[in-house]
């Protein structure tokens, strides 16, 4: 069990959740924070039935990410590759030469919604009954990042194939019932909230529907309990037992089209919400339905996760949950573990100091039996980490040499064609367009 905030901690996130639920009108909300495996602080705030905590709201998107790690399931398993045109699982489809890649990324070109009624308020039924045409293809693959709800819908069709069932029945044993979130459901079960469209000049409501969304259900289906949220939180923190590896989760969290060395910015990796808010990353997923809102985001070099939900369509401050981590890291920052001695992955003399041209970089081992190849503290410029394969030569995880090969050498580094020498432009090392005889000398003045 975590171990709960501290009082007057519990006070400040209680008054932040408080807050936004007075000034979104929320007709109930509920919040929490997680830490060390579970929700160590929430409240429930308006009409909540107690315990505020198992009571079904919808998830909306969130639904995104749980359908996401399925199909990852699948590539981890061999069965599809990233680069894999959906003709080769879902044929028949105006999509057929977009990658399975690009739909998780949303840079498929779909359109935001599926033909017909609109999916959220209206029942759904099969892939074929949408009746998809060239024009739900609205942009070129790869062009731009453009939002997907029926991208997301192909991909439940694609995992309901692959797995032969519903897309209800995978997601529930492979995902759901793994990480026990056994309060997640398709459809409202047990103590489930009424959502409710609160309108915009006075404080009334109206009941907002529900119902089966059918093929579009992948892309936003699924209600859940707070606790169950705080769970899948954790999930996405690390703890992803057997539905998930590690490396697979890290992988979705990358962030696809944006560069991540800027100082602010909001992105999607496979599945994932990648956002960049007050200098720290965040990584989860945000979700809507007519009479719903709702949010699950971690911060994992903190160690903390922030959730919420809400029964109403629209007006909550879509910063709570990174305003609810903001609290708790300021009141209680995370202690970090105790520095400890490590063998570094490589000998000694191949670190330290090489440069690339006249540029001095440094190369030094760091966690986890990896090297890290940056700028002097001080100064700008690429930096990437690197993972040994078992050939001998390293890849780049992430930075400007993602995927590219590192070789070392006694006198070079070759990083894709960039090679850096123990002096700079050394004339012993193979520099690329060889070193003039000159050397280094004053630069002749110009007549």
């Amino acid at each position: 069990m975590p171990e709960p905030v501290l009082p007057a901690t519990a006070r400040t996130l209680l008054a932040r959740t408080a807050r936004a639920q007075r000034d979104g009108r929320a007709p109930s909300l509920v919040a929490g924070v997680v830490r060390d495996g579970g929700l160590a602080w929430s409240a429930g705030r308006g009409d909540v039935a107690e315990p505020h905590a198992d009571v079904q709201y919808r998830l909306g998107s969130i639904s995104k990410t749980v359908t996401a790690v399925a199909v990852m399931r699948l590539r981890d398993e061999g069965r599809l590759g990233l680069d894999d045109p959906l003709e080769d699982h879902v044929p028949g489809t105006p999509f057929g030469d977009r990658s399975v890649g690009q739909l998780l990324s949303h840079l498929a070109g779909a359109s935001a919604e599926s033909p017909g009624g609109w999916w959220e308020r209206v029942p759904g039924g099969s892939l074929e009954e949408l009746g998809l045409d060239g024009g739900d293809v609205v942009l070129g693959e790869a062009r731009r990042f453009h939002y997907s709800n029926l991208g997301f819908g192909l991909l439940g069709e694609l995992v309901a194939r692959a797995r032969g069932r519903s897309w209800d029945d995978v997601v529930a044993g492979e995902v759901l019932a793994p990480l026990g979130m056994t309060r997640t459901t398709p459809r409202p079960s047990g103590r489930a909230a009424q959502g409710w469209a609160v309108h915009p000049w006075a404080d009334v409501a109206l009941p907002e529907p529900e119902h089966h969304a059918g093929v579009m259900a992948a892309a936003g289906q699924l209600w859940a309990t707070l606790d169950d949220l705080a769970r899948f939180a954790v999930f996405l923190l690390g703890d992803t037992g057997d539905v998930l590896a590690p490396a697979t989760l890290e992988e979705m969290a990358v962030p696809a089209g944006v560069d991540p060395s800027s100082p602010s910015w909001s992105s999607y990796g496979l599945g994932l919400q990648v956002l960049r808010v007050d200098g720290r990353t965040l990584v989860g997923h945000g979700g809507s339905m007519p009479g719903f809102l709702a949010g699950v985001f971690v911060d994992r070099e903190e160690g903390a996760g922030g959730v919420s939900l809400a029964n109403t369509t629209s007006g909550l401050d879509p910063a709570l949950v990174p305003g609810l981590l903001a609290d708790l890291r300021a009141a209680e920052p995370r202690v970090v573990d105790a520095w400890r001695p490590a063998e570094p992955p490589v000998p000694l003399e191949q670190l330290g100091v090489w440069y690339w041209g006249p540029a001095p970089l440094a190369l030094r081992a760091v966690a986890g039996g990896l090297l890290h190849l940056g700028p002097l503290p001080g100064r700008s410029g690429r930096a990437s980490r690197f993972r040994r394969r078992d050939d001998g030569t390293w890849v780049g995880l992430d930075g400007y040499y993602a995927g590219e090969t590192l070789t070392i050498a006694a006198d070079h580094l070759d990083v894709g064609t960039f090679v850096f020498t123990r002096t700079p432009y050394d004339p012993a090392a193979p520099v690329p367009g060889g070193v003039d005889d000159r050397g280094w000398t004053l630069p002749a003045s110009e007549a």
